[in-house]
Parts: C-alpha cells; sequence; structure tokens
C-alpha cells in the first residue's frame, strides 16, 4: 500500500499565488496577514520582495474564481490560495456570490490539477465574519497551512506518476523515498 501525505516542512521551492478580493477588506485584510504568517512561519518567502508568493487583487469574491484558474493555467504555481468575504445582506444577492465562488474555485482545481485552497468566508453576519477572521481564531492560518500541505502532497503524487511512466515495472508498493 503506498500512502500519500502532504506535509509542512518541503517549501524551500514551493510557488503560490494569493488572489484577494478587496470587497470586505476589515476581515480579508486580516486572512491575508494570518494567511502571510503561516505560510512565513513555515519557511516560504512573503511581501513585496518575495520571490515565492504573487498577489493577485481583484474587487470581489465573484471575481475570485476566473483570476485563480487564470493564474492556475499560468503553469507557475504549486498552489493557489483564494480569500474573501461575502456576507449576508438583506436580498439573496449573498445566495448567489456564495454559491458561484464556490462552484468556481472547486471547479478551477478540477480543471487544473493545481491545489486551490478556498478562503472565502460566507457569513450570515459581520460579526461572525470578524470572529473567523481574527477575534477568536484566524482561519488565514488554516488556509496557508492548507496550501503549503496540498502543493506538498500534489508533488509526491506528480513525481510517482513520473517515475512510474519511465518506470511502469515499479510495484504497487513504491519504497518510500520514492515518493518524496
Amino acid at each position: 500500500m503506498t500512502v500519500f501525505e502532504g506535509n509542512l516542512q518541503d517549501t524551500r521551492d514551493l510557488k503560490f499565488a494569493i488572489v484577494i478580493a478587496r470587497f470586505n477588506d476589515l476581515v480579508v485584510g486580516k486572512l491575508l496577514a494570518a494567511c502571510e504568517d503561516s505560510l512565513r512561519r513555515h519557511g516560504v518567502a512573503v511581501g513585496p520582495d518575495s520571490h515565492q508568493v504573487d498577489y493577485a487583487w481583484v474587487p470581489g469574491s465573484f471575481e475570485i474564481p476566473m483570476v485563480a484558474r487564470q493564474l492556475a493555467l499560468s503553469g507557475r504555481y504549486d498552489a493557489i490560495v483564494c480569500l474573501g468575504a461575502v456576507i449576508r445582506g438583506q436580498t439573496s444577492h449573498y445566495d448567489h456570490v456564495a454559491s458561484e465562488v464556490a462552484k468556481g474555485i472547486q471547479a478551477l482545481a478540477f480543471q487544473t490539477g493545481v491545489p486551490v485552497t478556498f478562503g472565502v468566508l460566507t457569513t450570515d453576519t459581520m460579526q461572525q465574519a470578524i470572529e473567523r477572521a481574527g477575534i477568536k481564531s484566524n482561519l488565514g492560518w488554516e488556509y496557508g497551512e492548507n496550501a503549503i500541505e496540498m502543493a506538498t502532497l500534489t508533488r509526491k503524487i506528480r513525481h510517482l506518476v513520473a517515475v512510474r511512466a519511465v518506470q511502469p515495472e515499479l510495484p504497487e508498493q513504491t519504497p518510500p523515498n520514492l515518493l518524496q
């Protein structure tokens, strides 16, 4: 049996894109800060001079999937983090935006094979969003860790597929050193 598992250590040569919605920036800014902190503490260079993280700012959460898809198709990134906040208002607009953003992000991960972290808060109130972005905990930290774990996991799986393509006689029980 082969066991695939990502890790939070092999970050030295990983490349990430973070797509950030400007709308609800009070909340999204806190998510971004925690995501960057998570990446930094796991060895990823972040910030304006970073060679490992690129940033794409979009007007609102609805625009995230399209830009994230373009970034994924570029082939430059091991994972993409999508950050936004959709907060219920007095109309049904929330239902449409939240649903389409979730579907769009999931579809682009399937279509491109690039791991995409869904870091778009969908809450009923601003208070709930603020709680998830810093008062009680900050989910931005988890979004950063999830991106690292999925990037390292995907890299291991791709490596095994490439090795098996060259050496199809490899047994199903591949030694762990071939998965690194």
